[in-house]
């Protein structure tokens, strides 16, 4: 059965308050994996000019993990700080009832019009659309994560907000690299079974993970250290100052220090 994480919002409408149901999908949830899948490859399918190498992409569990995690940080910034492999695209919503997976999907999407393929050139921000299409990334991985207090470095980071997360790999977005071939006919140049454009492969589709292993444990947020930093390592250096000073003291007791 598919799980979902409901959180009980107010929304102003006309002045009046009513009671807002907002559901934020699970990494799990059954639906929302279909959702990013289908809508990541209704785009590859779509791209023009046509490609002859677009494979299809298929959920990767511990790349939604991923995107999970660093959605949980409610931070919108560059790419994961402690490995340079896991490519993301993000977006926010304010306020949380307009989050919808597949329209922000379409907004990564939407950037093809800042795009120019024969040059690889763009004139606007272009770079979310290039991943969503890039035909060498087979795996997808997305996340939602609702923000109390806001997202940060968002011109909402006061307000309750949602930040959607989607890693891939492999990665695409390589310097001098178009995203995708157009030589020949569809799939043709690529192995498998030609599917609405795309090839497929069952092989490569029945991995389940991406040999992406990240423990998140390992490191913590920035703002966690200060807290343990506070909380901990303070009182300690406290301690051992009270001691060092009554360690001098007992060695050299008609020593009178003065500030």
């Amino acid at each position: 059965m598919a799980s979902a994480v409901k959180t009980l919002l107010w929304a102003w409408v006309i002045g009046k308050s009513v009671v807002s149901l907002v559901t934020i999908p699970e990494i799990t949830d059954e639906s929302f994996i279909d959702e990013c899948v289908r809508g990541h490859n209704r785009a590859r399918s779509s791209v023009r000019p046509a490609a002859s190498d677009m494979l299809y992409m298929t959920w990767d569990k511990d790349l939604s993990v991923t995107a999970r995690e660093w959605a949980r940080r409610c931070l919108v910034g560059p790419t994961h700080p402690n490995f340079s492999f896991v490519i993301e695209n993000l977006w926010t919503v304010y306020p949380p009832t307009l989050f919808n997976a597949s329209v922000a999907i379409q907004n990564w999407v939407d950037e093809n019009r800042n795009y120019d393929y024969d040059s690889d050139t763009c004139t606007d921000v272009c770079d979310h659309y290039k991943q969503v299409v890039w035909a060498t990334t087979t795996k997808v991985g997305c996340a939602a994560h609702l923000c109390p207090n806001g997202v940060q470095t968002t011109n909402f980071a006061d307000k309750e907000g949602v930040i959607f997360v989607c890693n891939y790999a492999p990665a695409g977005i390589i310097n001098g690299a178009q995203p995708y071939r157009t030589e020949g006919k569809f799939c043709s140049g690529c192995e498998g079974v030609c599917v609405e454009k795309l090839c497929r492969r069952r092989e490569r589709e029945s991995l389940q993970s991406s040999d992406v292993d990240i423990d998140w444990d390992s490191f913590q947020n920035p703002t966690d250290f200060d807290y343990r930093r506070i909380l901990i390592i303070r009182p300690l250096g406290l301690v051992a100052t009270l001691a060092a000073a009554y360690g001098f003291h007992h060695l050299y007791p008609n020593i009178f220090c003065y500030e």
